[in-house]
Order: structure tokens, then C-alpha cells, then sequence
């Protein structure tokens, strides 16, 4: 099955960390991530996700994230075509990102916000705070989304379960439906027409199950939407 250009989804290096208090540091980082927007305007695709970075304890958060939106500001002046998507986070140790406050605030700051967007990440979520386990926490935590963010900045997904409980803020990704969020989230998420045309990522743990969670994600379709146009869920080994 092919996948369109705009549902690919590509992820910059784990390396960099466009909120790096360090100036040198921060540099290095600014200077690879403008060198992955290049690599995906020369290939033609229109989506750069990344997580915005860390603080690291030696700035606050506020200022890290003003540093993250600065970063993409430098990056979107020196390249064309391509949107800087966001990752949100776990919370893991001082990473940004894990509130849907801080992405707020690094868009607010972006001067191109034709260019900017978010993906999500269904355990990253969870494990910051953000409930999934039933259809009224999907709508409480996606209307909370909403109102913070908007959908018009939701450019991707990530769909995961997690091997956490709620809160934890520790990144580990379970098997669909093995973990603490369960099924609901996604059958959830697979009928929500928010979430239509958006690229979907599938990153769990075991690749033997893979074509077995796609087709389960695909048979979560209500009859009426099973027969539109297929999303596009592409899988991939979790970050390290």
C-alpha cells in the first residue's frame, strides 16, 4: 500500500534539543535540525516531527521554550516547504513539551504558524497526565487539546499504548491494548473525523505484531467510516 507524501511523517534526530541552555550546544542543534528540514524539502515531503528539547535544570522552562521557538524561527527562514511538528512528551526527567501548555507557548512564539504543528502521542500523553482510558476521558483530555492548541496544529500521531500508569511521566510504549490505556483510546481516535487525513505512526514494542495492530485499528472503524478511504498507519520501532 502506498503512502502519499503528505502522510509521511519523518522524525528529526533523538540528538538534538532546540531549548539547549548551552549556547555552543544549542548551535549544534539548531545547525542539524535546519540540515533534516533541508533533507525533507529536497525529498519533497511537507512534515519534520521533533521533540522541542530540554532544559536540562540549568534554565527554566519558560525560557527553554522561548529558545525551542526561536529555533524554529531561524529554521523556517533558511528553508521552504516544510512544516516543524512537534512532538508532545512524556515529562521524562526536563523535557519539555509534556503539557499541552508548552506547546501552546512555543507556537504563540513561532512567526509562521502556517508552518508550525504538533503530533501526538498517545502514550506520551497519558503518562504526562492526560487520561485515554474512556471514551469521556478521550473527549475531556481532546476538548482540553482543543482549547489550549487546536486541531488546526494537529499534524500527526503517534498511537502507542503505555507500559506506565496515568501520570507517571515515564516513557515506555506497551502493545496496542496490552498496556494501561487499552483499546478504547484507539477505537476512539480511529472514529473521531478530527483525525481524519492525519498521518498515523504506530510505535510499539513488537514488530511480529504490527500487521496484526493495523488491521485491529483498521476493524475499530464504525461500518460507515470502514468504508471512506483508509487512514494511513505506518509502523516504526519506539525512540530509544
Amino acid at each position: 500500500m502506498g503512502i502519499a507524501p503528505r502522510h509521511v511523517l519523518p522524525h528529526d534526530s533523538y540528538l538534538i534539543n532546540l531549548g539547549h541552555p548551552e549556547p555552543e550546544a544549542l548551535a549544534k542543534s539548531r545547525d542539524a535540525f535546519l540540515d533534516e528540514m533541508h533533507r525533507c524539502q529536497q525529498l519533497g515531503l511537507r512534515l519534520l516531527n521533533f521533540h522541542p528539547g530540554s532544559h536540562l535544570k540549568k534554565i527554566s522552562e519558560e525560557q527553554s521554550l522561548a529558545l525551542v521557538a526561536e529555533s524554529i524561527n531561524l529554521a523556517l527562514e533558511q528553508s521552504e516547504g516544510v512544516c516543524a511538528v512537534i512532538e508532545n512528551t512524556a515529562g521524562q526527567g526536563s523535557n519539555l513539551g509534556y503539557r499541552f501548555e508548552h506547546l501552546a507557548a512555543i507556537i504563540e512564539q513561532v512567526t509562521d504558524k502556517s508552518r508550525v504543528g504538533v503530533c501526538l502521542d498517545t502514550c506520551h500523553t497519558f503518562v504526562a497526565g492526560y487520561d485515554l482510558r474512556t471514551p469521556e476521558a478521550c473527549r475531556e483530555t481532546f476538548a482540553e487539546f482543543e482549547r489550549i492548541v487546536g486541531f488546526d496544529y494537529l499534524r500527526g500521531m503517534h498511537l502507542n499504548d503505555s507500559k506506565p500508569e496515568l501520570g507517571a511521566r515515564v516513557d515506555r510504549h506497551h502493545s496496542l491494548g496490552m498496556g494501561c490505556i487499552g483499546w478504547g483510546a484507539f477505537e476512539y481516535i480511529m472514529n473521531d473525523p478530527r483525525f481524519d487525513e492525519i498521518p498515523m505512526v504506530l510505535e510499539t514494542i513488537d514488530d511480529t505484531l504490527w500487521a496484526q495492530e493495523i488491521e485491529q485499528l483498521y476493524a475499530l472503524q464504525r461500518p460507515w467510516r470502514a468504508r471512506t478511504e483508509r487512514r494511513q498507519i505506518s509502523p516504526v520501532k519506539p525512540e530509544p
